[in-house]
């Protein structure tokens, strides 16, 4: 995907998108995601470059540490659904990654099973935690390896930084995931930016004394030695001065050999990429944020608005709910009511997706129009409860093609309206005077021409093991299909086993990234026909 050159855009005039600056912006989001402070894997970055310099490197070789490291932790909220189901938070478990004890430990522990609920329930999740849930965690942090590695391909990066990716949670003697591989059979790269990461955090709490007393305990167990020992040797040229670092200014301009630059069609491509990595984050919003962007361009097609302008509103669609990976899976995918405190969580994540992106000159614009997406004229909007003219027009619109595609889908508390159902609600929305009746109608003739979902479907799947697939994206259990398909937890199970067969699939996120990448999810599309 990734090239080197420019194309002209609809609208006139040239764009130049720099990967390093979407890869930058989706780090923030992971640095939310692990509880850690915003720029923690930026200057993990910067560390794992001075290390490379340190060493001598090829400028090569210095790119795949930069990318390896940007990215090694991007698709840790992949199962958040499932952490949150046996640990109540799934930030606070990925916050203990850092601990003395490490991940392995807070996984392990049984100290969290459950978190957030009653004794009983407690009790039950740990039931069924130690009947079925270890084998889920055992492999969770192997996968996430596996999907950042997906991630990079589909991002154009070369090769070695895939392979990178795909063994970042190997250690020096092989007690890492997978557990393949050992000492220097670990990629460099990967030796590096895991090292980093961990002396980020070491740093950062306790100094240059407490990163190198981290990487002499740690020395030929986690840590490859020789990067330990470059460590306690160097310290002063690898650790120095980060504090005084702007970090996102000295990350985009370290990056190593020829600046990747993306074409228009090669940043869509990389936009839309991501979204599917984030929506990845709950099973409630598999394909959301492609639907939203299709449905809000073609919105902005029917209402005149200039190419530049459509385009503006699909890449805010893709882009709109970044910010989601800094709250809490306990919280979205949560079947009862949310208590205040859980409520502005929520209202705050249109602000961590401006956040995320307002650093980039590319992506700015974007994370402006995402951060009103759910402002409403009458000021009842959030985060900032802005009223009437002080809302763009198009961040109305892609609010009245984000409210309509919600009700369209499933949601922990309630299931999924019928295409009427959605336009009454949303037109009640411009009754009571909360978006403009003009994007509201907009939406709806965007919305009004659907088609049914073929027969047959990618991979050879047959209609029905569409339906299972569907639902096994969105986390339901085998009894939950067979009882939603009226047939039997055996029939369920062996639709699954032939849906993993055909789609070279061992998860449920690997499964539901194959369903958004078809376009099985949502359920239904939409196909604008013109006028209605």
């Amino acid at each position: 995907m990734a090239g080197t050159g420019t194309e002209a855009e609809p609208g006139g005039g040239q764009e130049q998108v720099r990967l390093a600056e979407l890869v930058a912006a989706l780090s923030l989001g992971v640095d939310l995601g692990f509880g850690q402070p915003m720029e923690h894997v930026l200057r993990q970055c910067l560390i794992a470059l001075r290390l490379a310099e340190v060493m001598g490197l090829e400028v090569e070789d210095r790119g795949t540490v930069y990318y390896t490291s940007l990215l090694i932790n991007v698709a840790c909220h992949s199962d958040a659904h499932e952490q949150a189901k046996w640990f109540g938070d799934d930030i606070a478990l990925k916050s203990g990654k850092y601990e003395p004890n490490g991940l392995r430990a807070a996984a392990a522990g049984l100290g969290m099973i459950g978190s957030g609920n009653p004794p009983l329930h407690r009790f039950r999740i740990g039931l069924e935690f130690a009947i079925s849930g270890r084998r889920d965690v055992a492999g969770m942090i192997t996968r996430h390896a596996a999907l950042a590695r997906v991630l990079a391909e589909e991002l154009g990066l070369p090769q070695p930084v895939s392979v990178a990716l795909g063994a970042a949670y190997e250690q020096w003697d092989g007690k890492g995931w997978p557990g393949d591989l050992t000492g220097d059979a670990v990629p460099l790269a990967a030796r590096i930016a895991q090292f980093a990461e961990f002396m980020e955090v070491a740093h950062r709490v306790g100094g240059a004394s407490a990163a190198k007393a981290l990487a002499r305990k740690r020395a030929g167990k986690q840590f490859d030695p020789g990067l330990a020992a470059l460590l306690v040797e160097e310290a002063d040229a690898i650790l120095d001065a980060l504090d005084q670092a702007r970090t996102w200014d000295a990350v985009i301009d370290s990056e190593p050999s020829l600046k990747v630059m993306l074409s228009g069609a090669e940043f869509d491509a990389a936009l839309t990429a991501i979204a599917n990595f984030i929506d990845l984050k709950s099973p409630y919003t598999l394909g959301h944020a492609g639907a939203v962007a299709d449905l809000a361009a073609a919105a902005g097609r029917q209402l005149g608005l200039p190419a530049e302008d459509v385009q503006q509103l699909r890449r805010g669609g893709l882009v709109h709910g970044f910010g989601r990976l800094g709250v809490s899976n306990s919280i979205w995918d949560r079947p009862g009511p949310l208590s205040a405190g859980e409520w502005e969580r929520v209202r705050m994540y249109p602000y961590l997706t401006d956040r995320m992106l307002r650093q980039s000159p590319s992506l700015a614009p974007l994370g402006a129009l995402a951060l009103q997406h759910r402002e409403r004229l009458d000021g009842s909007g959030y985060p900032r409860g802005l009223v009437g003219p002080a809302i763009s027009r198009n961040a109305g619109l892609l609010g009245a093609a984000e409210f309509y595609q919600t009700k369209r889908e499933d949601r922990p508390h309630r299931l999924a309206v019928t295409p009427d159902e959605a336009a009454d609600a949303l037109r009640g929305e411009a009754t009571a005077g909360r978006f403009e009746p003009a994007a509201v109608d907009a939406v709806l003739r965007a919305a009004g021409h659907r088609t049914t979902r073929r027969s047959a479907g990618p991979a050879g799947l047959t209609s029905r093991e569409i339906e299972v697939l569907v639902l096994l994206a969105r986390g339901l259990s085998n009894k939950q299909i067979a009882r939603r398909l009226v047939i039997t937890p055996k029939t369920a199970s062996n639709h699954i086993e032939h849906i993993y067969t055909k789609i070279d699939a061992s998860s449920r996120t690997s499964a539901a990234l194959f369903a958004m990448k078809h376009g099985l999810v949502p359920e239904d599309q939409f196909a604008v026909e013109g006028p209605c």
